[in-house]
């Protein structure tokens, strides 16, 4: 017996997309609702679906480890309701329910802004979604990562056995969570002691966006991974000085040699990348003789 599970708050635009995905080879779908305000539950109801309510939180991982508790199946699916289950992937969770593996790792295929994303740690994207009864937990932290009793595999990252995430579809839905998100993600970090530094702030945010456009090819996806990139680097800046918000907008200097050393370091650390990049399409040997040459440059 297969359970599906999904948490809702506002999703009159997916949870039928979602539902369809699902009505046909699962034996039954839990829903935990968490206050929509919109048509969710009616659309919801013309499904066999089990509903619940949760009170809202902020995010899904709190409501997620109750919506676990009113399973009944051997098996889990857990779902988001902007998310949908191809058929062949279906076929193939299906054939393991019988096996001895306790999770299994699905790619999920992001499209953001109407666009599949390939690179920038959008794909393949593992997720652990589907699992023995009692095998997986969440903490209730925000984005926290499973924890997991027992075996896991992870299943080849075709685009035929990908979940489909309707992820952000447009830059006001991103904002808007952005905002929400990052607001709860600095108040942990600030109940966890971590102090706010200019050059976090600073340096943070460029991080994620070298490793997501550069590292992670996020530049193959043109400007879609140039902008998802940005904006993924932006909520990184914002959850730095969301904490020194809650520090209370301290006085602090900044000494204007210092800040010139920390923003001469960031642009190498752009400089190398790009580099980096452009080298990988020259032969081998010529590569490696324009790097050296190019790092003594910029020494």
């Amino acid at each position: 017996m297969i359970s599906a599970v999904i948490n809702t708050y506002n999703e009159e635009k997916n949870i039928e997309r979602c539902l369809s995905s699902l009505s046909s080879w699962v034996s039954e779908i839990i829903i935990v609702d968490m206050g929509s305000k919109d048509k969710t539950l009616d659309l919801a109801r013309h499904f066999k679906t089990k509903i619940y309510t949760h009170p809202h939180t902020g995010f899904v991982e709190p409501a997620r480890n109750f919506a676990l508790t009113k399973a009944q199946g051997d098996w889990i699916l857990l779902i988001d309701a902007d998310e949908e289950i191809p058929h062949l992937l279906s076929e193939l969770l299906l054939s393991y329910m019988k096996s001895t593996i306790s999770f299994l790792r699905i790619p999920r295929k992001n499209i953001i802004f109407g666009r599949w994303m390939r690179h920038a740690q959008w794909w393949p994207d593992y997720q652990i979604r589907f699992f023995k009864k009692g095998a997986v937990f969440w903490s209730d932290k925000i984005h926290s990562i499973p924890l997991t009793r027992g075996e896991g595999i992870d299943i080849e990252a075709k685009e035929e056995y990908a979940i489909v995430h309707h992820n952000y579809q447009t830059i006001e839905q991103f904002l808007d969570r952005l905002n929400r998100y990052t607001t709860i993600q600095a108040k942990e970090m600030y109940l966890e002691g971590k102090k706010f530094s200019w050059k976090d702030l600073l340096h943070e945010g460029t991080r994620e966006f070298v490793s997501r456009f550069f590292a992670n090819e996020g530049y193959k996806d043109g400007v879609h991974g140039l902008v998802a990139s940005l904006l993924q680097s932006y909520s990184i800046s914002v959850i730095y000085a969301k904490l020194w918000e809650l520090e209370g907008f301290n006085e602090g200097r900044i000494d204007l040699d210092e800040f010139k050393a920390e923003e001469t370091a960031r642009s190498k650390e752009e400089t190398y990348w790009i580099l980096e990049k452009q080298l990988e399409k020259e032969p081998p040997l010529i590569s490696k003789l324009k790097l050296k040459l190019e790092k003594r440059l910029q020494t």
